[in-house]
C-alpha cells in the first residue's frame, strides 16, 4: 500500500513506523477491501512519486480527493483528460488567464504541473465513493503535516500557495526564505473574496525566476 518513491519514502520512513500510519494502514485495508474507494491504491501517492522532493518548486495545499467515479488522480485539485473541469479549476484558470494574459489549455488534468515541480498534496489522500470527508481523521492529516514540515524547513527556496483558512493553517510551520502567496479558496463559494485578482501565478513565476530557478509553465 505504500507505493512511493524512493526518495520520499527514505525521507518519510520514520513516520511510516508510528503507531498512527500502521492504524491508518489496517483502516484502508478494510476500506479499499469492502467499499469503493478513490483513488486506486496505486494512485495514492501520485502527487509524491511524480515531483521527486528535491524537485519541488511549489506547494499547493488541498483537502481530500474528488469523490466521484475516476475523478481522483491523487494530485489535488486535477481530474483526468475526458473529464467535466471542476468549479475551482475553472476558477483557477480563470485567475492564471487574467494574471497571466495566456489562455489555459483545455485540459483538467494537471500532472503537466506537477513534472514541473508543483507539488499538488491533498492533506487527506483517499475518499469513499460520494462521501466527501469521509476518510477525515484517521491519521492522514498528521502524514501530510509532516510532509509538509519537511518542505517548509527545506534549505532551497520554494512557493506555498495557501488557498483558504485551511491551508493557511500551515503558515506557522513555513521558514522565512520560502514564498508564502495567500488567497481565499478558489471554490465558487469563495474566490469572489479575493482569489480572483490574487495574481499568484506570475508573483509565483517572479520569485522562482529571482531565485534563479525556471519558471512554471501554468496553461
Amino acid at each position: 500500500m505504500i507505493a512511493i518513491r524512493r526518495s520520499w519514502y527514505d525521507l518519510m520512513a520514520e513516520e511510516f513506523e508510528k503507531p498512527y500510519f500502521k492504524k491508518l494502514q489496517e483502516f484502508l485495508r478494510n476500506e479499499y477491501s469492502t467499499r469503493t474507494i478513490y483513488p486506486p491504491e496505486d494512485k495514492i501517492f501520485s502527487a509524491l512519486n511524480i515531483v521527486p522532493f528535491d524537485k519541488v518548486k511549489v506547494v499547493i495545499i488541498g483537502q481530500d480527493p474528488y469523490h466521484e467515479e475516476g475523478q481522483a488522480q491523487g494530485i489535488s485539485f486535477s481530474v483526468p483528460d475526458g473529464f467535466q473541469i471542476p468549479p475551482s479549476l475553472i476558477n483557477i484558470m480563470q485567475e492564471i488567464e487574467s494574471d497571466l494574459g495566456e489562455k489555459c489549455i483545455n485540459s483538467g488534468d494537471l500532472t503537466r504541473w506537477a513534472k514541473q515541480g508543483v507539488l499538488l498534496l491533498n492533506t487527506v489522500l483517499t475518499v469513499r465513493r460520494g462521501q466527501a470527508n469521509s476518510h477525515k481523521d484517521h491519521g492522514w492529516e498528521q502524514f501530510t503535516s509532516a510532509v509538509i514540515k519537511k518542505l517548509a524547513t527545506r534549505p532551497e527556496p520554494l512557493v506555498f500557495m495557501l488557498w483558504g483558512s485551511y491551508a493557511q493553517s500551515f503558515a506557522p510551520l513555513i521558514a522565512p526564505q520560502h514564498l508564502i502567496l495567500k488567497a481565499p479558496h478558489p471554490s465558487p463559494l469563495s474566490a469572489y473574496r479575493g482569489f480572483f485578482g490574487c495574481k499568484h501565478f506570475s508573483k509565483c513565476n517572479q520569485f522562482l525566476i529571482s531565485n534563479n530557478q525556471s519558471p512554471i509553465d501554468w496553461h
